[in-house]
């Protein structure tokens, strides 16, 4: 029997023309028998589709790729395993607020509910953690179904983030009526331009009143201020106020901007009279927002999005608009004079932030190796900090190595795991970040056992020839059983550090593997991995540090939260502060 004919009228055909006409050009898929139309119709228009090794992988992919890119991220898994191995990359893009879509496929509609293959309801899985999820099996709805899923993917029924629609294998083969088909309009195809949000000129003057008349402003920026790094830097600069920024948009105020002052973070949070929160939440890395924290301060909060508005605590001001209008109002509107900003206060708390982040510099390179002679995860992070382009993009991962890699290795543009706390998100993100900005080197700094969880995916690096560098810090955190070999049962004693041999991994697959044992041979192992970047090609260097280095986040039990290690207990100090 040959199979069944998928034309270029059919569904699957509009599902890949509408996709390209919106500007994808790349999915991100696992194939699979109840996806095959839309895969083959995808190819048939030119849309590059990268396939990976396992379905959180293409969500995590589509997911830094539309962060990067500006384009809509796009993930397709097969149906039932497909769907249930991609949610946690659709749990990790719905903490995140990411616009991404993800597409998949059902039995054909005769076998709904009747015991077929992968015969499973995805919807009501993937409900609690999209913005929009439909199973489309009306042909003539697919366009409108799809229009809808991007608008509520770009925020435009509440917050961004991700949607997912399904479509049986009948209805993607299948073709809209003749109606539809005559009278379908353009405008389903035609690209939408973002909708800017444009602020309360009252409330943008209620919140310069505010501004100018304070002592010690303080400036957070999140997801939402990434398109709003050039009013973001304009206030900064007539205003005179300090700056934190935050894992969703590290990079985007230079590190030698003078507001900058991230090594001070616990102590001018508690110091500022005034807090101007961009598109961010006020969630556990900042404390809920906290008075035990941020005293008596003042809030001015900025955002497109509901859930950075008015979270766990209320603001002085609330502009609902898009963060780049609200921030340009604000600059527009902002009084000829000079601000109130207590000059001597921004200046003193730079310094502190200058002096700190070069004592963390120095440290990092002198760092002492471990009693096991094996090297001190900060001089692979100082090492990697020196040999780096300026305009690398650092993706890090990791449970423990994550803290020292978040505080020690500075990038004008991060990835990380983000609120989710989602291990493993390295190497599908840098590759990924790879494809979206070609040009620019990428390079990944991961634990091992955050590598661990996708490390398959250096195969998909290999077979797309993608430039992308991964650096696994291996400190042996896989414990293996050691059993008494005298014993017939061989009864487990105890276990020992199993330092896998990363490298060779790589090398079976194609890459650039290089083991580094010793701190002497790192800076040309990352020359080596670097000039490897340059020719096109992926590299690993599987670098053993030692097991018993913690950082201050571990030792404080507050490991993957550094925005939290300066706070000290501000949990206690919340409670003693409510019992007041």
């Amino acid at each position: 029997m040959s199979a069944p004919v998928v034309t270029d009228t059919c569904t699957a055909a509009q599902i890949a023309r509408f996709l390209k006409a919106r500007g994808v050009d790349r999915v991100f898929a696992l194939c699979g028998g109840h996806i095959m139309p839309i895969w083959m119709r995808l190819d048939a228009e030119g849309i590059q589709i990268v396939d990976v090794r396992d379905e959180r992988a293409a969500v995590y992919m589509a997911h830094a790729y539309g962060e990067l890119s500006g384009r809509l991220g796009v993930a397709m898994v097969t149906a039932g395993p497909g769907v249930t191995n991609a949610i946690t990359g659709i749990a990790n893009a719905h903490a995140a607020r990411a616009p991404i879509l993800i597409l998949s496929g059902t039995p054909p509609r005769a076998q709904e509910n009747r015991g077929a293959l992968q015969d499973m309801l995805h919807t009501e899985f993937v409900r609690p953690l999209t913005r929009y999820a439909r199973t489309v099996r009306e042909p003539d709805l697919v366009l409108q179904e799809l229009d809808e899923a991007l608008a509520r993917a770009a925020g435009l029924g509440g917050e961004p983030g991700p949607v997912y629609l399904d479509f049986p294998v009948d209805t993607q083969r299948a073709e809209p009526s003749r109606a539809m088909s005559e009278s379908m309009s353009p405008e389903w195809f035609a690209p939408r331009a973002s909708i800017e949000l444009h602020p309360d000129p009252a409330a943008v003057a209620r919140a310069v009143e505010l501004l100018w008349a304070a002592k010690r402003p303080l400036v957070i920026s999140g997801r939402g201020a990434r398109d709003a790094a050039g009013p973001l830097l304009q206030l900064l600069d007539r205003l005179g106020a300090l700056y934190l920024d935050t894992g969703e948009s590290r990079g985007l105020v230079p590190e030698g901007h003078p507001s900058v002052v991230a090594a001070m973070r616990g102590s001018v949070m508690g110091e500022a009279d005034l807090i101007v929160t961009v598109g961010r939440r006020l969630d556990f890395q900042l404390a809920y927002g906290s008075p035990a924290v941020f005293g008596d301060a003042k809030f001015i909060r900025i955002a497109d999005a509901p859930s950075e508005l008015r979270d766990n605590r209320r603001a002085a001001v609330e502009l609902f608009a898009t963060p780049s209008a609200a921030l340009n109002a604000i600059v527009a509107a902002a009084p000829v004079g000079a601000s109130a900003v207590d000059r001597d206060w921004t200046q003193a708390v730079r310094r502190k932030h200058l002096a700190r982040a070069d004592k963390l510099l120095s440290s990092m390179i002198a760092a002492a190796p471990g009693s096991d002679g094996l090297m001190h995860p900060n001089r692979l992070l100082a090492a990697l900090r020196a040999a780096m382009p300026a305009n690398a993009i650092v993706v890090a991962d990791g449970g423990d190595f994550l803290s020292f890699a978040r505080v020690g290795l500075p990038a004008s543009t991060m990835l990380d795991p983000g609120p989710l706390g989602c291990i493993g998100i390295g190497t599908p993100f840098g590759i990924a970040a790879a494809l979206a900005c070609p040009g620019r080197a990428v390079v990944i700094a991961t634990g091992d056992g955050a590598f661990g969880f996708n490390a398959m995916e250096i195969d998909t690096a290999a077979r797309h020839h993608v430039p992308v560098l991964i650096v696994v810090a291996n400190n042996g955190s896989w414990a293996i059983e050691v059993r008494d070999q005298q014993e017939s049962h061989g009864k487990v004693v105890g276990t020992r550090l199993q330092f896998a041999d990363h490298a060779a991994m790589a090398r079976a697959f194609g890459l650039h593997g290089e083991r580094v044992e010793r701190a002497e041979q790192l800076d040309e192992a990352i020359k080596r991995a670097l000039a490897q970047l340059a020719a096109g090609k992926p590299a690993l260097l599987d670098v053993l540090v030692t097991p018993e280095a913690a950082s201050s986040d571990a030792k404080s039990g507050l490991a993957w939260v550094p925005d939290l290690q300066a706070l000290g207990a501000w949990d206690e100090a919340e409670r003693a502060w409510r019992q007041a």
